[in-house]
């Protein structure tokens, strides 16, 4: 067992960290800006790459992870799929869509750029991505402007996209990049994940029940079913922490008892989600940025054009019951997911380190866009 000399720093990290977050999540709300904002430039102050306090990073992405499986969870929990695939049927062939255009589209001028084919892939399909992170946050906000049904549609729209993500990435990777995994053992992990969140949603329930009144032991089994199940996903399966976790709370989305899951994993959620958004401000090199500052406003006009508008339009086309601006609006940041590609084509010499920062960049700037855009227009909650 670590002593107290060899754990009280780790402690500290977390405890100032967080005090730093909450600090600058205060001051961007009291002048009238999200609090992601704030948490965005704590992780930026408290980089490796800015003087002062520095982080360790392993532990702030390790408590990061946790927090993202926790809010993906939860929304799974909540999510009522059977009246999005009746009310929303748009999604089925909106979302493939709106990626596969913003593949197309974009692979081309990445091209022209110089870009290898394969980084130039990697980078189209991460604009076509969207933050699961980011769209629940606007969901959850107290200051979102989008109704209940726009609501709806972006948590579905996430889940679709993320799902066809996955499968282009496991493609792009297998056959043009240097992945060791054959592409139908991707696909089938994505179908034995399936089949083990339909048998654990056959059993789950059952014993949250059986444990319903003994709150200690129903908060303890509440958290680990989610963290287990992502987990297993993300080790075993291959899937993406967040889409795992979202997975993992559809396992229980018909138990009884969901409303106790979620009032037992909001405090969890809530803390530790906090330090996603500081770990993608750590990720910012400023010793790049004057480099990087061009192509990333080229991701961000191509993530318009290439994901907004046809988000809107889609919406209009397929009469959606959703307001189309602040569906656009919602989906246009740059995703987690862009993390692990980017990082890739650039550990594979697919893109330079300017470009890289560059995405990185654009993330930050979109996901602080997108959550201002969507408090700015003011509608009627439903």
């Amino acid at each position: 067992m670590a002593s107290v000399v060899e754990t009280a720093p780790l402690v500290l990290n977390v405890g100032v960290v967080l005090t730093a977050a909450a600090t600058m999540g205060f001051v961007a709300r009291k002048v009238g800006l999200p609090s992601v904002i704030g948490y965005l430039i704590t992780g930026l102050l408290v980089s490796p790459f800015t003087p002062g306090f520095v982080a360790e990073n392993n532990q702030l992405a390790l408590l990061a992870d946790i927090g993202v499986v926790l809010l993906l969870f939860e929304v799974g929990i909540e999510l009522d799929l059977k009246r999005i695939s009746r009310e929303q049927k748009t999604l089925l062939w909106g979302v493939p869509a709106q990626v596969v255009i913003g593949v197309l589209l974009g692979t081309p001028i990445f091209l022209w750029l110089g870009i290898s084919f394969f980084g130039s892939l990697i980078l189209a399909l991460c604009i076509a991505m969207s933050s699961s992170v980011v769209i629940v946050n606007i969901t959850r906000s107290p200051r979102r402007a989008t109704n209940s049904m726009t609501e709806e549609a972006l948590l579905g729209w996430s889940l679709i996209q993320d799902l066809v993500g996955v499968a282009l990435a496991a493609l792009i990777l297998t056959i043009f990049g240097t992945s060791e995994t054959p592409l139908f053992i991707a696909i089938g992990g994505l179908i034995g994940f399936a089949v083990l969140a339909f048998i654990a949603s056959k059993i789950l329930p059952k014993i949250l029940r059986a444990v319903r009144w003994e709150r200690d032991l129903f908060l303890i089994y509440s958290v680990s079913f989610g963290l287990v199940l992502a987990a297993v996903g993300t080790v075993v399966f291959n899937i993406p922490m967040a889409l795992a976790g979202f997975i993992a709370g559809l396992t229980i989305n018909q138990s009884r008892d969901t409303d106790e899951v979620r009032k037992a994993i909001l405090p969890f959620r809530d803390l530790f989600a906090v330090l996603f958004f500081v770990v993608v401000g750590t990720l910012i090199q400023p010793s790049q940025l004057s480099d990087a500052w061009p192509f990333a406003l080229l991701i961000l006009v191509m993530m318009v054009l290439l994901k907004g508008l046809p988000t809107i339009l889609i919406a209009k086309l397929g009469k959606m019951n959703a307001t189309p601006f602040h569906l656009g609006v919602g989906v246009s940041q740059i995703g987690e997911f862009s993390f692990v590609l980017g990082s890739v084509a650039y550990s594979q010499n697919a893109i330079t380190l300017t470009q890289y920062t560059g995405l990185l960049l654009a993330v930050v700037i979109s996901i602080t866009g997108s959550t201002i855009l969507v408090r700015r227009q003011k509608v009627q909650k439903q």
